[in-house]
C-alpha cells in the first residue's frame, strides 16, 4: 500500500510540477482573456496604440514592425504574448502615436528620417512583397475600409494598411516605390448617455503617400506647407507621392478623427466578422447532407434488409450439407478477428486518433460557445495545444485496450510509441520549417524559450498522461471476440478488380473529402490570406457530417469486402476513410497554384510543410473514425449469428 502511494505521488509530481513551471514561464497572462472586459474612456484619456507584425500574403513570413526604420518611441516595450500569439508570429509593441480621447488631431508630425541605401532597399523589398502594417487599439485591429463596386456598395475591411505601393509617374515606364507616410485614423466610439463615458468600437485608417514640404531648416517647430491645420491644408489624396530612394527625406504624419457610432461594445467585432458568403456555407451544408443521406440509405439497406436476411438465413441452417454451402461474410467468421500485421502500429495510430478527436471536439464546443473569439488573439492555438496535451490520457487508454485485445503484453512500449510517434514526426517537420523561418530573420520563428515550453508540455505532461491512460486501459479485462479465431488462416479467394485494396481505399476517401471541401476553402483562405474565420457553427455541423460520412462509407465498403470473403479489414478500415487526407493535400496543392501568389521558395516550402502536417493530422482523425465504425459493425454482425 505504501509503495503504491509513493508511486502515485511521483506520478502527480511529474504532472503538476512541469505545469507549474510552464505557468511561471508564460506568466499569468495565459489565463486572461483580452477583449472580455470593456474599458471606459473619458475626454482626454490617453489611448494606447500598439503595433503588431508586418504581414504579407505573398511571402507568409511575418516581421516585427521595427524591423523597418519606422518612427520608434523613446523606449520600445514588448507586450506579453501568450503561447498561441508567439506561434502565430505576433510581436506586439508600443508605438510613438499619441491619441487622447475626443481630442482630434490634424497633421501631427511623428518623425523625420533620411533614407540610406540599406533602409531604402528594406522599404522597397517590403513594398514589393505587399507587406501590411498591423496595429491595435483597445484590442481592436486596425482596418482599411474599402467600398465595394457592386450594386449594394457595401464596405469591406482589409486588415492592416500596405507599407507602400508601386507605380509610375505620368509619361514614364520606370516603376517606382512610394511609401504611405501619412495616416488618417478614425476612432469610432459608443457613448454611454448615463455616465457620459465612451467605449471604442472601431479603429480605421486611410493611408496616403505625400512628399511633405516645409520652409527653411528643419526643427521641432517647423510647420509643413503640404499639411498645415492652421491654414486648413489637409492630406486628402496621394497626388504628390513620397518616393523611396536613398538620401530621400521622409516625414511621417498622422490625423486622428473621432466618430460616434450606434454600434455597441458587445457588437464591435461584427463588422470584422461579417460574412457575405452565408449562402455558400449553406450550400456546403446541404451538399454534405445529401452525401450523408445517400450513405445513410445504403447503410440502412445493408443493416435492415441484407443483414437481416443474411442473419436469418444463417441461423436457420440446420444440416451439415447446408452449412457447407454457406457463402458470404459468415464464411470468414473464423478469421475476421485475427490480429492484423503491424498490429502495434495500428494501436498507436488509433490511440493518436482518439487524442486528436477529443481535442477537435472540445475545441469546437468551446469555439461554438464563443470562448475562442478573435478578440482573444492566439486563444484558439493555445487551447488546441493544451487540449492535445491533456487528451493524452485517452490516447494511452485506447491504444492499450486495443493492444491487449491483440494479446499484447508490453503495454509500456505501446504507450511510449503513442506518446512520441505522431508528435515526434510533427515536431521534426515543424523544427525544419522553423529553421527556414529563422534563416529569413522573420518574427514568425519560434524562440528557444517557446520551443522549450512546447517540449516541456510534451514530455512533462502529455507523455505521463499517455502512460496513465495506458496503465488503466491495460488493467481492464481484454475485449473478447464474439467468435473464435481459427488456428490456420483461411485462404482469401481472388478478388474482383473493384475490390482491389488500393482502389477501394482511394474510392473510400472521396466522399468524406467531398463533405468538407467547400468549408475547407474558407479555412485555407482565413489561414493564408490573413482573414478572420469565426463561423464555428457551420464548421461544427460540417465536422459532425464528416464523422458520420467517414463511419458510413467505411461500414459499406467493409461489408462488401467481407462478402467477398476478404477478412483483412483492420488496416483497410483505417485507410479507407483516412485516404481523404490525400485528397485534402491535393486540394491544398490546387489552392496554392490557383489562389495564392507565393513566388519565394521558402514561402512555398512553408505552405506545403504546414499543409503536410494538417493532412497527416486529418489522416489520423478520419482513419480512427473509420476504424471504430468498422470495429463496431463487425462485432455487431458476428455476435448476431449462431456459430457452430
Amino acid at each position: 500500500m505504501e509503495s503504491r502511494s509513493r508511486s502515485t505521488n511521483k506520478l502527480i509530481n511529474s504532472i503538476v510540477w512541469p505545469l507549474l513551471l510552464l505557468i511561471l514561464i508564460h506568466g499569468s497572462h495565459c489565463f486572461y482573456l483580452p477583449g472580455v472586459a470593456p474599458e471606459d474612456f473619458q475626454k482626454g484619456d490617453p489611448l494606447k496604440v500598439k503595433v503588431n507584425k508586418l504581414t504579407s500574403i505573398k511571402t507568409q513570413l511575418p516581421y516585427s514592425y521595427y524591423s523597418l526604420p519606422f518612427c520608434p518611441p523613446e523606449k520600445i516595450v514588448d507586450s506579453t504574448e501568450n503561447l498561441g500569439e508567439v506561434l502565430r508570429g505576433d510581436r506586439i509593441e508600443n508605438s510613438p502615436y499619441v491619441f487622447k480621447m475626443h481630442e482630434p488631431q490634424l497633421c501631427s508630425v511623428l518623425c523625420r528620417i533620411t533614407l540610406d541605401a540599406r533602409t531604402a532597399k528594406q522599404f522597397k523589398e517590403k513594398i514589393g512583397d505587399e507587406y501590411r502594417v498591423n496595429m491595435i487599439l483597445d484590442n481592436l485591429p486596425l482596418v482599411v475600409p474599402i467600398r465595394r463596386s457592386d450594386q449594394d456598395s457595401s464596405v469591406v475591411y482589409q486588415l492592416g494598411y500596405h507599407v507602400g505601393l508601386k507605380g509610375q509617374y505620368a509619361g514614364s515606364k520606370e516603376e517606382k516605390y512610394f511609401i504611405h507616410n501619412h495616416l488618417s485614423f478614425t476612432v469610432k466610439y459608443h457613448r454611454d448617455s448615463e455616465t457620459d463615458s465612451s467605449r471604442i468600437v472601431g479603429f480605421e485608417v486611410k493611408p496616403y503617400s505625400i512628399r511633405h514640404e516645409y520652409e527653411g531648416t528643419w526643427n521641432e517647430k517647423t510647420r509643413l506647407t503640404t499639411c498645415d491645420p492652421h491654414n486648413k491644408r489637409t492630406v486628402v489624396n496621394s497626388n504628390t507621392p513620397q518616393e523611396v530612394e536613398a538620401n530621400n527625406e521622409i516625414i511621417f504624419t498622422y490625423d486622428v478623427e473621432y466618430q460616434e457610432s450606434d454600434v455597441k461594445w458587445a457588437s464591435r467585432w461584427d463588422a470584422y466578422l461579417l460574412m457575405n458568403d452565408n449562402q455558400i456555407h449553406w450550400f456546403s451544408i446541404v451538399n454534405s447532407l445529401m452525401i450523408v443521406l445517400f450513405l445513410s440509405g445504403m447503410v440502412a439497406m445493408i443493416m435492415l434488409r441484407t443483414l437481416y436476411r443474411d442473419i436469418s438465413r444463417y441461423n436457420e441452417l440446420e444440416t451439415q450439407e447446408e452449412a457447407q454451402e454457406e457463402t458470404g461474410w459468415k464464411l470468414v467468421h473464423g478469421d475476421v478477428f485475427r490480429p492484423p500485421s503491424n498490429s502495434d502500429l495500428l494501436c498507436v495510430y488509433v490511440g493518436t486518433g482518439v487524442q486528436f478527436l477529443g481535442m477537435v471536439l472540445v475545441t469546437m464546443i468551446f469555439a461554438v460557445f464563443g470562448f475562442l473569439s478573435p478578440s482573444n488573439r492566439g486563444g484558439l492555438m493555445t487551447a488546441m495545444l493544451l487540449l492535445w496535451v491533456f487528451m493524452g490520457i485517452f490516447a494511452g487508454y485506447a491504444s492499450a485496450r486495443l493492444y491487449k485485445m491483440f494479446k499484447g503484453a508490453e503495454w509500456k512500449k505501446i504507450a511510449f510509441r503513442t506518446a512520441c510517434m505522431f508528435p515526434g514526426i510533427v515536431f521534426a517537420i515543424f523544427f525544419v520549417l522553423n529553421a527556414l523561418i529563422w534563416g529569413q530573420k522573420s518574427s514568425g520563428a519560434v524562440p528557444f524559450g517557446t520551443m522549450f515550453a512546447l517540449v516541456l508540455l510534451w514530455f512533462g505532461i502529455s507523455v505521463p498522461l499517455v502512460f496513465v491512460g495506458g496503465y488503466v486501459g491495460f488493467k481492464k479485462p481484454a475485449i473478447e471476440d464474439p467468435v473464435k479465431t481459427n488456428k490456420i488462416p483461411r485462404q482469401i479467394p481472388e478478388q474482383a478488380w473493384y475490390m482491389n485494396p488500393t482502389f477501394s481505399i482511394l474510392i473510400g476517401g472521396i466522399l468524406p473529402f467531398g463533405a468538407v471541401f467547400i468549408e475547407l476553402f474558407f479555412i485555407l483562405t482565413s489561414i493564408w490570406l490573413n482573414q478572420f474565420y469565426y463561423i464555428f457553427g457551420f464548421l461544427f455541423l460540417v465536422f459532425i457530417i464528416l464523422l458520420i460520412t467517414c463511419a458510413e462509407i467505411t461500414i459499406v465498403l467493409c461489408y462488401f469486402q467481407l462478402c467477398s470473403e476478404d477478412y483483412l479489414w483492420w488496416w483497410r478500415s483505417y485507410l479507407t476513410s483516412g485516404s481523404s487526407a490525400l485528397y485534402l493535400f491535393l486540394y491544398a496543392t490546387f489552392y496554392f497554384f490557383t489562389k495564392l501568389e507565393i513566388t519565394k521558395l521558402v514561402s512555398g516550402l512553408l505552405y506545403f510543410g504546414y499543409m503536410l502536417i494538417a493532412s497527416y493530422a486529418f489522416f489520423v482523425l478520419t482513419g480512427t473514425i473509420g476504424f471504430y465504425a468498422c470495429f463496431w459493425f463487425t462485432r455487431l454482425i458476428y455476435s448476431s449469428v449462431k456459430i457452430d
